[in-house]
């Protein structure tokens, strides 16, 4: 059985349909991306799924139940992380872990999650003395002190520094070695290519592409080459096509075969005994899919394009 079913899903507020019959399902232990810009229909999306808003049309299911009636059942048994909340700033961390923990009947121990969002040393502090980055790991804290079975994440690391988003990436993949599913919203293409087995990206309430993010990059099949060139030399001195792009002394070469386009001019910079500097081939990433998809262009179903 899968953790998430959603079938045909619409939510209407009017003339405007937020959501406009989407259908995924997450399996068990399976991270699940939900991309998309602004207004796409992801929160509303997630809201429905953690019953928060009811659905106009079409069904969804989350561990076999319905999120709108199952209620103590269901949410002793999932975690949600928003894209802010408001906890107590007088309460010190580990104070609102207990208080909020305390509505659960599996809770993990106060100071295994402490660790586990990386605040020890914060742990006695009020949370209004805390930063913002700080305040929102309290937050993921929240969303597992539960021990959930499946984990709603929206744009869980928002407000982090590189470090922590790599130490919340950890947490994320901590918790589904231990059973746990996720659905994930972000922002950041970078993180849903690190976490997610498998993508949905919305546009206008659709869904316009799904699958892994390698059977999604595929769809993009140029790699970009791009170096700078050598002081004295012109770009068809050293064989670079006239397709290229030159903007200055920056070339760029998009191509499907990078290791063909790219042999002849590094040949031709070591017959000059030249180097060249900032080389570098770039495979295409998901923020490529992203930007290709994410206004409602063709639809992509495991890597194949289906033409809207």
């Amino acid at each position: 059985m899968a953790a998430i079913e959603v079938d045909q899903l619409r939510k209407s507020y009017g003339d405007l349909d937020a959501v406009d019959g989407i259908s995924f399902a997450v399996a068990e232990g399976e991270v699940y991306g939900l991309l998309g810009h602004n207004g796409a229909g992801k929160s509303t999306t997630v809201e429905i799924l953690e019953g928060h808003r009811t659905a106009t049309a079409g069904s969804v299911s989350v561990m076999g139940m319905n999120p709108v009636t199952s209620g103590r059942e269901l949410r002793d048994r999932i975690g949600i992380v928003l894209q802010s909340s408001q906890v107590e700033t007088e309460l010190t961390v580990r104070e609102a872990l207990r208080f909020y923990g305390s509505c659960y009947r599996r809770r993990r121990d106060i100071d295994d999650v402490i660790e586990m969002i990386g605040l020890t040393e914060k742990a006695d502090e009020r949370i209004g003395t805390l930063s913002g980055g700080q305040k929102r790991r309290i937050d993921l804290g929240l969303g597992i002190i539960g021990t959930p079975e499946v984990l709603f994440l929206d744009e869980p690391t928002t407000g982090f520094d590189p470090v922590a988003r790599r130490q919340s990436w950890e947490l994320v993949q901590r918790l589904c070695d231990g059973g746990a599913t996720v659905l994930l919203t972000t922002h950041y293409l970078d993180e849903a290519e690190h976490l997610a087995d498998r993508v949905g990206v919305l546009a206008g309430g659709r869904m316009v592409a799904e699958g892994t993010p390698d059977q999604l990059m595929s769809t993009v099949p140029d790699a970009t080459i791009s170096f700078d060139l050598p002081v004295g030399l012109r770009a068809a001195d050293l064989g670079v096509p006239s397709s290229a792009e030159v903007d200055g002394s920056t070339v760029n070469i998009t191509t499907e075969v990078p290791t063909a386009a790219l042999a002849p001019i590094i040949a031709a910079a070591a017959d000059r005994g030249v180097e060249l500097s900032n080389l570098s081939v770039r495979r295409p990433s998901l923020e490529d899919v992203f930007l290709r998809l994410g206004d409602g262009g063709d639809q992509v179903d495991g890597g194949n394009e289906v033409p809207r």
